[in-house]
C-alpha cells in the first residue's frame, strides 16, 4: 500500500501544476502564442500539401537499403510535423530577439514537442510491427513531453509510490510500464535477430532443411528467453523472487498445457530424427501433400490445390505417416487397365511398357513393368508400374498422361478395351396358346 507521505507529495505536485497552468492562462501573452501556434499549424499543412505531390518517393528511395527506404517514407508522411517544428522554431527565435524569453515559452515547448515527435516517427519508421510502433511511440513521446515540461521526475516518483508487494517482489506502476516497454523492444530485437539467422541458414548449403529448422527454432526460443532475462534484470527484478510464478507455470504446464508441450517436444523429435523434412511428400490419414513448413506446434502440408493442412506434431509421432520421399525422391506410380480376350497378353504388356517409357516425367530409374493380374468377367486386367523423380509435381497428372498414351497405342494396334455387354430376354408370363384364347381370336 502507498505511504501517506507519498500521497501528500502527489497532491502537492498536482496543486502546484494547476496553479502554474492558471497563471499561464490568465496571461495575455499565452493567447498570443496560441495564435502563433495555430498559424504555424496552418502554414505547415499548406506547405506539406504543396511539397508532398512534387516528391517522387519511388525514384528518390531507389537503390537505398530497406531500413533507409522506410525512414524516407516516414519522413515523407511526416512533412506537416517537420514544417510545423521549423516554423515554430523560427517564430521562437524571432521573439527572443524582440522581447523577453518568458513571452515565447509556449512556442519553445511546442517546437520541442514537435521535434521529439518527428524524431520518434523517423526512428519507429524502421519497424514494421504496428502495435510495437504505437507502444514505443506513445511511451517515448510522453516521456519527452514530461521531460520538456519539467514534470518527468515528479511523475516518476508518483508512479513509483503506488506499489503492491507480492512475496519478496515490490510491483509498482512505474515498474510495470518499464517492463512492458522494454520487453516489447527486446522481443522485437530478438525476432529481428531470429529472422536474420533464418535468412543466413536458408543460404547455407551445408545444412539439411531439418537442421536449418531445428537451429532456427532453438535459436528463436533462446533469444526470447535471453531477452526476458535481460529486461527483468535491467529493471531490478530479482529472478529468485519469481519462484512462485515458476511453480504456477509448471502446474499449468502439467495440467492445462499438456497438448502444447507434447506438440513442442514432438516437433523437436521430428527435427532431430529427420523422419519428416520440409519438401517431403507425405500422406497423413486422409491428407496428402508436400510439407511446406515445420513450426514448433504443427507442420503445414500443402495439398497443391490451394489448401494447406495444419497437422499437430504429436500426430506425426503417434500415427502412421507415409513419406513418399523419405530416402529419395523416386516414386512408384501404378496404372491399372484392361483389354478384351482377343488381345495377346504378351504384346499388350510390351506395348504398355514401351508407351510408359516414352511418356514425359517417367524416369529410367527402373524400367516400366507390366503384369497380367486377373482374368475378369469382361476381359483381362493388367497392372503397369513406372517411376518418377518429381512426385511434388503431382502423380495424378502423369498417371493420366500414361493412360491417354495407352489409349492412342491401343487404337493404333487394334486392341480393344473391354466393357460390360448384357443380353436382355423378355419372357411372357403365359403360354402363347393361353394368350390367343384369351383374346378370342380363335
Amino acid at each position: 500500500m502507498p505511504d501517506l507521505t507519498d500521497l501528500n507529495d502527489i497532491y502537492t505536485m498536482i496543486e502546484t501544476a494547476l496553479r502554474s497552468v492558471g497563471a499561464e492562462i490568465s496571461w495575455a501573452w499565452f493567447y498570443y502564442q496560441v495564435g502563433l501556434l495555430l498559424v504555424a499549424a496552418g502554414l505547415a499543412r499548406l506547405l506539406a500539401a504543396i511539397v508532398r505531390p512534387r516528391i517522387d518517393l519511388s525514384s528518390a528511395a531507389m537503390g537505398m537499403p530497406a531500413a533507409v527506404r522506410r525512414v524516407v517514407r516516414a519522413l515523407h508522411g511526416s512533412l506537416t510535423i517537420a514544417f510545423f517544428a521549423l516554423i515554430v522554431a523560427l517564430m521562437r527565435t524571432s521573439m527572443l530577439l524582440a522581447t523577453w524569453p518568458s513571452r515565447s515559452y509556449l512556442l519553445s515547448v511546442g517546437a520541442a514537442l514537435a521535434t521529439a515527435w518527428l524524431v520518434i516517427r523517423l526512428v519507429t519508421g524502421m519497424v514494421r510491427d504496428r502495435l510495437l510502433v504505437r507502444i514505443v511511440s506513445t511511451a517515448a513521446w510522453l516521456t519527452a513531453a514530461l521531460s520538456i515540461l519539467g514534470l518527468l521526475d515528479p511523475v516518476t516518483s508518483a508512479l513509483d509510490s503506488v506499489a503492491i508487494t507480492v512475496g519478496g517482489l515490490r510491483l509498482t506502476a512505474l515498474l510495470v510500464l518499464k517492463v512492458i516497454i522494454l520487453l516489447s523492444c527486446a522481443l522485437w530485437l530478438a525476432g529481428l535477430c531470429s529472422k536474420s539467422l533464418d535468412g543466413w541458414l536458408s543460404r547455407s548449403g551445408d545444412l539439411t532443411p531439418s537442421a536449418q529448422v531445428l537451429i532456427s527454432k532453438l535459436a528463436g526460443i533462446a533469444l526470447m528467453a535471453i531477452a526476458v532475462v535481460i529486461v527483468l534484470g535491467s529493471v531490478g527484478i530479482d529472478l529468485s523472487a519469481l519462484t512462485i510464478f515458476g511453480g504456477a507455470i509448471g502446474v499449468g504446464l502439467g495440467f492445462g498445457l499438456q497438448k502444447i508441450v507434447a506438440n513442442f517436444i514432438s516437433g523437436i523429435i521430428l527435427l532431430v530424427d529427420k523422419s519428416v523434412k520440409p519438401g517431403d511428400l507425405v500422406t497423413i490419414g486422409d491428407n496428402f501433400g508436400r510439407v511446406s513448413t515445420m513450426n514448433v506446434r504443427y507442420i503445414t502440408v500443402a495439398a497443391g490445390d490451394g489448401r494447406e493442412f495444419l497437422i499437430p506434431n504429436e500426430d506425426l509421432v503417434t500415427q502412421k505417416v507415409v513419406n513418399w520421399t523419405y530416402r529419395d525422391r523416386n516414386t512408384l506410380v501404378e496404372v491399372k487397365f484392361g483389354t478384351n480376350y482377343d488381345a495377346d497378353p504378351k504384346i499388350v504388356c510390351q506395348l504398355a511398357c514401351e508407351t510408359a517409357a516414352k511418356t514425359p516425367r517417367v524416369t529410367d530409374f527402373h524400367a516400366p513393368f507390366c503384369v497380367l493380374t486377373e482374368f475378369g468377367d469382361y476381359g483381362m486386367k493388367y497392372s503397369l508400374t513406372f517411376w518418377i523423380a518429381d512426385p511434388e509435381a503431382g502423380m495424378g497428372n502423369v498417371r493420366s498422361d500414361v493412360m491417354m498414351a495407352l489409349w492412342d497405342a491401343f487404337k493404333r494396334e487394334g486392341i480393344r478395351v473391354p466393357y460390360p455387354v448384357r443380353d436382355i430376354r423378355v419372357r411372357s408370363a403365359l403360354p402363347i396358346d393361353a394368350v390367343v384364347d384369351a383374346s378370342g381370336n380363335e
